[in-house]
């Protein structure tokens, strides 16, 4: 497959990787998020170029960024833990629910057509896009979290959201939380958390799923995660995840949370032309 693509184009494709990894480090660490925003339509692009056929390239994509975001999250988890901002609690409540969502997300994937995949995509994304451009942290159900079996509706909501659309749950746990009256700050770094639970079985449910599918994949492919994928944006975006998180900490964010929201509707249209063109 690479031997058909010029020297030229594959230093373009890398580059974008690692510019993809520090965007996806910054906003691991300012958002809570493992940035599967940034990483899912970069790959999508990449492996396009490489002629991934369509049946199993959103799969690769959504396995790819979940092995790429277990780093990342790890970094941007301790720094926000050495802050001690962190909701021990509901991390506690979230775990083996966020587990099962992500097992049953990945045996969909195992069986759904692609544009399952991106249609899922495009309502996650479109949804934390518009929550970014209106800019609202006050909007709350209640001033208290739920009980504990609406908290593990939640979990099992983000993890199965999670593995489908190839994010760590930050940016959808963070939202929950700030409904019902979690600083924000605390919400960031509780989503940070949540970061680190769900990728791991992720990865081995989409690397079982994708395996009877490998002479459809890309060299270097262990199932549905594309080893050349990680390697080229986990270390860059690991790096960064530090720096986003104490930027968090210190800086004004209206102006980042409107350059996210109209970044992820936009990543959001791409996949939806995508959809309907086939």
């Amino acid at each position: 497959m690479f031997s058909n693509v010029p020297v030229q184009e594959l230093v373009l494709l890398v580059a974008a990787m690692l510019a993809g990894g520090v965007l996806t480090g910054l906003l691991a660490g300012l958002f809570g998020i493992g940035g599967g925003g940034v990483i899912v339509p970069v790959l999508y692009e990449v492996f396009g170029f490489l002629g991934v056929d369509d049946s199993v390239r959103m799969q690769l994509c959504v396995g790819t960024s979940l092995a790429i975001i277990i780093p990342t999250a790890m970094a941007s988890h301790r720094t926000h833990m050495a802050k001690g901002a962190s909701l021990p609690g509901v991390l506690a409540k979230w775990r083996i629910p966020a587990i099962i969502g992500i097992i049953t997300g990945s045996a969909i994937a195992a069986v759904a057509a692609g544009w399952v995949l991106q249609a899922v995509f495009v309502a996650v994304v479109s949804l934390l896009g518009l929550k970014s451009l209106i800019g609202r942290n006050d909007i709350r159900i209640a001033d208290h979290l739920p009980s504990s079996a609406m908290m593990r509706f939640y979990g099992f909501f983000i993890g199965l959201a999670s593995s489908l659309v190839g994010i760590s749950g930050g940016g959808i746990s963070t939202n929950i939380l700030l409904l019902y009256g979690v600083p924000i700050h605390a919400a960031v770094a509780t989503s940070a958390g949540i970061g680190v639970i769900i990728p791991i079985p992720g990865v081995i449910g989409y690397a079982i799923a994708g395996w009877p599918h490998l002479s459809e994949l890309p060299p270097l492919s262990i199932g549905y995660v594309s080893v050349i994928g990680f390697l080229c944006i986990a270390p860059v975006a690991t790096l960064v995840a530090p720096y986003g998180a104490r930027l968090a900490h210190r800086l004004s964010r209206r102006h980042l949370e409107i350059g996210f929201g109209l970044f992820l509707l936009l990543i959001g249209a791409r996949f939806l032309v995508a959809i309907i063109h086939g």
